[in-house]
């Protein structure tokens, strides 16, 4: 089914709408939650808070990708539960990946309105609109969707250590980039 006639369930508020979202994309929104949450109980608790979500917002929304749409959502419930889960605890995984980007991009305290935390995300969209898609693809895996660099290499058919070179030298190009712009100091 394609993700136009599935949009139509949901603002038709049929029921069906969920389980041709789960049939499409539900191999991809279950490996974006588990790529955050260690537990299979969080990430199906995840996916259906999902599922959830995508049904109270559509409509209004009429989201251009809903791939992208519903994994978003779930990238944002399984980051609060992993907040939640691990106050005190590491997620080796998840963990690794925002250490990574943390020297490039400001702290949390820094960007302290949504102005700031706006612009912040304009400007890695800007930049990632300028570096190749290679880069770019990897980039997005890791931090975004929190792949982890073993399954980046395995999409890309290229091997770790040139995935782990491609992010060292993103994040480097990022830091500058962010610089630049004035928005890290």
């Amino acid at each position: 089914m394609e993700d136009s006639e599935i949009i139509a369930l949901f603002f038709e508020r049929s029921e069906q709408a969920i389980a041709e979202l789960e049939r499409k994309y539900g191999a991809a929104v279950r490996k974006t939650a588990a790529n955050i949450l260690s537990s299979r109980q969080d990430v199906e608790e995840c996916v259906n808070d999902a599922y959830l979500g995508a049904w109270n917002t559509i409509p209004p929304q009429r989201p251009e990708h809903l791939i992208s749409y519903v994994c978003r959502i779930a990238r944002n419930i399984a980051t609060s539960r992993f907040r939640g889960n691990t106050a005190k605890k590491r997620n080796s995984q998840y963990d690794l990946a925002l250490d990574e980007l943390e020297e490039c991009i400001p702290s949390a305290v820094r960007v302290e309105t949504d102005y700031e935390a706006k612009e912040l995300s304009r400007a890695i969209s800007r930049f990632l609109d300028t570096i190749e898609y290679e880069d770019r693809f990897c980039f997005v895996r890791r931090y975004w969707y929190a792949d982890s660099v073993s399954d980046i290499a395995a999409m890309t058919r290229l091997d770790r250590h040139r995935i782990s070179v491609h992010l060292f030298r993103t994040r480097e190009k990022l830091a500058h980039y962010l610089e630049k712009e004035g928005l890290l100091t």
